[in-house]
């Protein structure tokens, strides 16, 4: 082949190529156009909203953004397009019923049926990210939800997973009503010092968590109107597991209702500390100096509230529920940074977004509400920069809902498109 054929070829094949890519880019661009678009950071609502899609990133978010050749338009009518929504507290192999007999009855390859049925309720809700705090008695295997989320074998939000959680003996998530002489295995991995600590985390790790779950208070308890919960962990072995944590480049988040055990979580720098019903005004300042986030999950404790068995646990839940409203209201005044969480699973997957609602009632702005869910959320999960706004740059996670979110929260539990990684999975 002489040299002048050889080169134009090579031009010709390299021309071809580039509109090839070109076509490809194309086919993959899309245009999401609704009345609104929310500009998460500065509250402004753009009117109308649109957002160019390329791949799985958004390109550009303006009222009117460039329309490529060959581009799908999507027109989304009178709604709002937001950030897909995170929840920052779920349990994914948890269901409506009776908790502790789930992991006694169901065996784990069941549970985790179910928890890839809750992952897609969770996502066609529009929550497109998810923390999953603990599969209660199913070990790692919402590694492997995670992994098959990650993979696009089944539909899910993107998920931060922690294993099995860690306990004390005789603690929280024991098995304290069973017979003992059973031997009932606990809904979390034992660990009754710092050395043992070092150990679980260390095997969590090992089998794919992303964060540590560490249970510190517990069994909570209402006399004469005074709350009370026993700590689980001292000051310094909760120092030891965030240090351990650390190591691996992995963070620790806190079941912590109350005092003492949140403020030696706030004093062990984890990150988060979830349920938070009670904290002291030395633990609110940490939380606030070091930016530990609070989730407050008021969702379960009213569902708890209506939904329990006997009488006088909802009494009990109730009262737990009572007592944690003003206690909210002064962590807000106190400046303590706030996530969204609900503790999705003894309560139905998919109706989470109940939520918001309940945190704008009890004293947060629609606005702060969604600042907490989507620009907090997105830094207590690790993806800072990558979800929780509309950005070029970002990945495509996108919702819609109808109405405005900010004149009234409860749209959040109307979404009505549903975009994860530039793919539409609800429209």
């Amino acid at each position: 082949m002489n040299k002048p054929l050889f080169f134009f070829l090579l031009l010709l094949g390299y021309a071809l190529a580039s509109i090839a890519q070109s076509q490809t880019q194309a086919a993959r661009s899309t245009v999401l156009h609704a009345a609104r678009l929310l500009d998460i950071e500065s509250g402004r609502i753009l009117r109308p909203g649109e957002v160019l899609v390329q791949g799985e990133r958004i390109v550009e978010v303006s009222s009117r953004v460039a329309h490529p050749a060959g581009a799908e338009t999507i027109d989304l009518g009178d709604s709002t397009l937001l950030p897909g929504l995170i929840d920052a507290h779920i349990h994914l192999f948890l269901h409506p019923g009776a908790e502790d007999l789930q992991t006694v009855e169901e065996s784990v390859p069941q549970r985790t049926i179910l928890a890839v049925l809750a992952a897609r309720a969770d996502l066609m809700a529009g929550f497109t990210a998810e923390r999953d705090m603990g599969t209660e008695g199913a070990g790692s295997a919402d590694t492997a939800v995670r992994n098959a989320i990650d993979q696009g074998l089944i539909p899910g939000p993107r998920l931060r997973v922690s294993g099995n959680a860690i306990d004390i003996l005789g603690g929280h998530e024991d098995a304290n009503h069973f017979n003992p002489a059973q031997h009932v295995l606990s809904n979390a991995t034992y660990a009754n010092n710092a050395a043992e600590l070092v150990t679980a985390i260390r095997e969590q790790l090992k089998e794919g968590a992303d964060f540590i779950k560490v249970y510190e208070t517990g069994l909570d308890t209402i006399r004469d109107g005074r709350f009370s919960t026993i700590y689980q962990y001292s000051e310094g072995e909760l120092k030891a597991a965030v240090e351990e944590a650390a190591r691996a480049g992995k963070r620790v988040a806190v079941h912590a209702t109350g005092e003492p055990g949140a403020l030696y979580a706030a004093r062990a720098g984890v990150a988060s500390i979830d349920h938070a019903n009670q904290l002291s005004d030395e633990t609110m300042r940490l939380m606030r100096e070091k930016q530990i986030f609070a989730v407050p999950t008021f969702t379960i404790f009213e569902y708890f509230s209506e939904h329990n068995d006997s009488p006088e646990q909802r009494a009990h839940d109730r009262q737990m529920l009572d007592l944690h409203i003003p206690e909210f209201r002064r962590q807000l005044a106190a400046g303590v940074p706030m996530a969204v969480g609900s503790d999705v699973g003894p309560f139905p997957h998919g109706t989470q977004a109940h939520e918001f609602e309940l945190m704008v009632k009890y004293g947060m702005t629609p606005l702060a509400a969604l600042q907490a869910d989507l620009l907090n959320g997105a830094k207590l999960l690790g993806w800072q920069g990558q979800i929780g706004d509309l950005k070029p740059g970002y990945l495509a996670d996108i919702i819609a809902v109808p109405g405005d979110p900010l004149q009234d929260i409860s749209m959040l539990q109307k979404v009505t498109f549903v975009m994860k990684d530039g793919v539409v999975y609800r429209k």
